[in-house]
């Protein structure tokens, strides 16, 4: 007669335990301004996506480029400084909404910030012209992939994984992680998550 509030105490404990194991499991989202791991960052989101950290972490290559007037580039990341490198195509619709953010945030912020947005689908600069044309991007440092460099990188250091799609690259010049679709880099949010990687130089 003892035993069964042994086995019905033993039903409740691994009850409780298959209960809390999601929240075991599940990876620190925390940030260090909530008090949780410093080692992680905020959580930031767009829609169905959020920033994804990557882990091994590869440095930035170079990426030969050219800007919209044709001018060849040599695109790196500064150190100590955040870079944002964007992703984008003529076709896609939420990159209309994600570039003037990133226009905005670029002409907020660029004595500490470096953003760049890369045209992934055609090389033609007249399209390209023309797709910016109608978008509030005058402080966006927009870039043609004229001679595949940035299609090599996706292969390995920026996989395209949705479109658009954005990458942070840390102080120490570390591909750190990424977020897909139109993100509200101005929000608060936004704002930690880069004042966050500011804090990791």
């Amino acid at each position: 007669m003892r035993e069964k509030p042994r086995a019905r105490g033993a039903i409740l404990s691994r009850r409780a335990l298959l209960m809390a194991a999601p929240a075991i499991l599940a990876p620190p989202r925390a940030s260090r301004a909530q008090g949780g791991d410093p080692a992680w960052p905020p959580v930031f989101e767009a829609g169905r996506s959020q920033f994804t950290v990557v882990r091994p972490r590869a440095t930035m290559p170079q990426l030969r480029l050219q800007d919209v007037q044709g001018k060849d580039v040599v695109l790196t990341a500064r150190p100590g400084r955040i870079t944002l490198v964007n992703f984008w195509a003529t076709w896609c619709a939420a990159c209309r909404l994600d570039l003037p953010v990133l226009a905005s945030l670029a002409g907020s912020r660029p004595d500490r910030l470096d953003v760049v947005a890369i045209c992934t689908d055609t090389k033609d600069l007249r399209k390209i012209r023309a797709f910016l044309g109608g978008l509030a991007v005058q402080n966006l440092a927009c870039y043609v992939d004229a001679y595949a460099t940035a299609a090599e990188a996706s292969a390995s250091v920026f996989p395209l994984v949705g479109m658009p799609v954005t990458y942070l690259v840390g102080a120490s010049n570390h591909v750190e992680g990424y977020i897909t679709g139109a993100p509200d880099w101005l929000s608060p949010a936004g704002a930690r998550l880069l004042q966050f990687y500011r804090e990791q130089a």
